[in-house]
């Protein structure tokens, strides 16, 4: 067995599948315990591959700033499933989440200029007129309403289609066909399904644009040295951090706004506190939870010897509670003063729209409580249906909720 100065090291022998019932916020308590014991783990991956599990905040930050730590797609086991003698392919063109440098890079600069913080709150005023749509609609309807497609996943979703150019009349089956890849529960045909068709879709958007270019992120690129197998990988990237994400962020985080009323009345009081509000919900609910690395050569990380090949989960969520660097982390402080979360990750793999979510959830979330004062679940709180803690990104199905008309 495995020793930190003397002491035998904690192992997890499987990754938790379920939060504890009436805890939806928390992370799984298996993973907490892990972090209480030290925060590395050794953890036993499917088909006996020893690696580890990193759950606490410095470490997961220290791991992620560090080159000798891979992202490549082709080193990585999955945490939950055993692929056998199965060879993962390398990353296709363009995804450079799953890449390291140089080519990394290659794809991920000439993004960066469009996601800026100065370029991304010029669109502020497009964010607030789609949110104060949806919420008129919300309000036309009356009570009650599913949040999560009469708001959370509408706002990202124009949002992101209007990025990428994609054409009004296509948007609805768009969003459909990705919402079937990423929400943890298709069947593994439909999955590959809806993906094909996603790609398929991104293929000729991306000839569409190249013959026809248009106001929009993808239009720019195409005059890039840049394939269109290339742009068509990065628009997928682009898709997936831009829409599932923060649609699941303004719905969970207006269900533990509605689980924590003082916090939520803290908001509505005073909307200038929305920056502060958006990263403590981001900290606090973490839905981005796990990545994970290889190791390139051995690295010594928390005192012990991580070898050349071995694969590393990055607990994310319990990084956000961690008690060393948080003061009472598993409470839900929108006033809270301590701040660098890692729910955008760190180091040259930081979320690139991550300015972009930002002003989308510092202009929703007030919106939507100052909107309708009198807000409130229209289900018990045990009968919001939450997605899977298999799903990527972890959040709510449906969050049914009325007020006073």
């Amino acid at each position: 067995m495995r020793t930190v100065m003397g002491e035998s090291l904690h192992a997890v022998t499987t990754m938790p599948t379920a939060r504890q019932p009436g805890c939806p916020f928390d992370p799984p308590a298996e993973l907490v315990d892990a972090r209480r014991h030290g925060p590395i783990s050794g953890y036993a991956f499917p088909g006996g591959q020893p690696g580890w599990l990193i759950t606490g905040y410095d470490l997961v930050r220290s791991v992620l700033a560090d080159s000798r730590f891979s992202s490549r797609k082709e080193l990585m086991l999955h945490p939950t499933i055993d692929y056998g003698d199965i060879e993962i392919p390398p990353a296709p063109p363009g995804e450079f989440l799953l890449m390291d440098e140089p080519q990394h890079s290659r794809y991920r600069k000439p993004l960066m200029g469009k996601f800026t913080v100065r370029r991304m709150r010029l669109l502020t005023e497009r964010v607030a007129q789609i949110t104060a749509d949806h919420l008129d609609a919300m309000e036309k309807a009356g009570p009650p309403a599913d949040l999560v497609t009469a708001f959370a996943k509408p706002i990202p979703a124009i949002m992101i289609c209007e990025l990428l150019g994609v054409p009004y009349q296509d948007r609805k089956s768009f969003q459909e066909q990705v919402d079937s890849f990423m929400n943890g529960e298709t069947s593994d045909e439909d999955l590959i399904a809806a993906y094909t068709a996603t790609q398929d879709y991104l293929a000729e958007l991306v000839a569409t644009k190249r013959a026809n270019p248009t106001d929009d992120v993808l239009s720019d690129l195409t005059d890039s040295d840049l394939t269109d197998e290339e742009l068509k990988g990065i628009a997928l990237i682009l898709l997936a951090a831009g829409l599932d994400t923060t649609a699941n962020m303004l719905a969970l985080g207006t269900f533990a706004l509605l689980r924590n009323p003082e916090q939520l009345a803290a908001l509505r009081a005073d909307p200038a506190l929305a920056d502060r509000a958006v990263e403590e919900l981001l900290r606090y609910l973490s839905v981005a939870k796990t990545f994970m690395r290889t190791a390139l050569e051995d690295v010594e990380v928390g005192g012990q010897t991580i070898k050349a090949g071995s694969p590393v989960i990055l607990s994310y969520h319990t990084a956000n509670r961690d008690p060393e660097r948080f003061t009472a982390p598993h409470v839900l402080d929108l006033h809270r003063q301590d701040g660098g979360h890692l729910a955008f990750g760190h180091g040259i793999h930081q979320c690139l729209g991550q300015q972009l979510a930002r002003v989308e959830m510092r202009v929703a979330f007030p919106a939507l409580v100052s909107r309708f004062p009198t807000l409130r679940l229209a289900v018990p709180p045990e009968g919001v249906s939450l997605r899977p803690e298999t799903a990527d990104i972890y959040g709510v199905k449906s969050l049914p909720v009325t007020w006073d008309a």
